[in-house]
Formats: structure tokens, C-alpha cells, sequence
């Protein structure tokens, strides 16, 4: 008897497991479900987080980052261990996951920089310095910047207000 009312308690451990899960994923679906992430290309996401960004609708642009990073992260670190400096102006097109998502990397730290989240921020920064490194963003006034070295700039000036504090 007693090994049949463990088992059942068992049995219902699992079954509160999976419902509890299954909210999680459905709360996590509805979030994203509110966003309209377009065609899905890096591109788009990428650009759709740099408006939220600047409309301040963090929760939206760390939708849109999650999403470029979910899709296209494999490809971007396949991208990243096929060079080994920064392409030029006219290959770093070519390295298209490798661009987005490290600039996303670089939005979702300023995200949590605008939230007063320091140590969620360094670890963004943390991840594109590291993993992502040979990123580039097209600037629209006609230039590619290094997202990666404005993320290395950003953790020190946030582990030296961290010392501050």
C-alpha cells in the first residue's frame, strides 16, 4: 500500500512538474506572442530592437534580441570561428548572424543598463566580447562600428561604478 500511495505521489509530482513548466513556456510564448518580429531575419529583429531600445520598451526589445539570439546564435559563433580580424566594409555583410547578434548582445546590455540591472548588463557585454568579438554594426551615417569594443568600454565603466558603490 504504501509503495502505491508513493508511486501516486510521485505521479503527481510529475503531472505539477509539467503543468508548472508548460506555464512557464506558455507565459514565455505569450510575451513574444505580443511582438511582431516580422520576416524573422536577423535584420529585422536586430533593427526592431534598436526601436524599442529607443522608444524605451525594454521588455519588447529583450524579445526581440532573445529572438535574433535563439534563431541565429549557431550560425553567428560559426560566423565568429571563420575569421580571425574584422571583415571589411565589404564582407561584413557576408557575416550577417555574426553582426546581428552580437549587436544584439550589445542592445540587451544596454537594456538592463536602463533597468539598474549592472551585473545582467556586464554579463550581455561579457558574452559579446568573448563570443562574438568580430561583430560589426552599419552605422546609418555610413560607417561600421565594433560592438564588442563599445561592450569592453561599458564593463569597465560599470565594474568601476560597481567599486564606487
Amino acid at each position: 500500500m504504501y509503495r502505491c500511495a508513493a508511486g501516486v505521489r510521485n505521479v503527481g509530482m510529475v503531472w505539477v512538474w509539467l503543468a508548472v513548466s508548460a506555464a512557464v513556456v506558455v507565459g514565455l510564448s505569450r510575451a513574444q506572442a505580443d511582438e511582431d518580429f516580422g520576416d524573422f531575419r536577423s535584420a529585422t529583429l536586430t533593427s526592431k530592437a534598436w526601436e524599442a531600445l529607443g522608444a524605451g520598451k525594454l521588455k519588447s526589445a529583450l524579445s526581440f534580441t532573445d529572438k535574433c539570439r535563439e534563431l541565429y546564435m549557431e550560425e553567428a559563433r560559426n560566423q565568429q570561428g571563420s575569421v580571425n580580424e574584422f571583415a571589411s566594409d565589404e564582407d561584413a555583410p557576408k557575416l550577417w548572424a555574426l553582426n546581428d547578434v552580437g549587436t544584439c548582445l550589445f542592445i540587451e546590455g544596454q537594456v538592463y543598463e536602463q533597468q539598474k540591472k549592472s551585473k545582467e548588463a556586464v554579463a550581455a557585454y561579457e558574452q559579446l566580447v568573448a563570443q562574438l568579438g568580430y561583430a560589426q554594426c552599419w552605422d546609418p551615417q555610413g560607417w561600421f562600428w565594433k560592438p564588442a569594443e563599445a561592450a569592453a568600454k561599458r564593463i569597465k565603466e560599470l565594474e568601476f561604478d560597481a567599486k564606487l558603490d
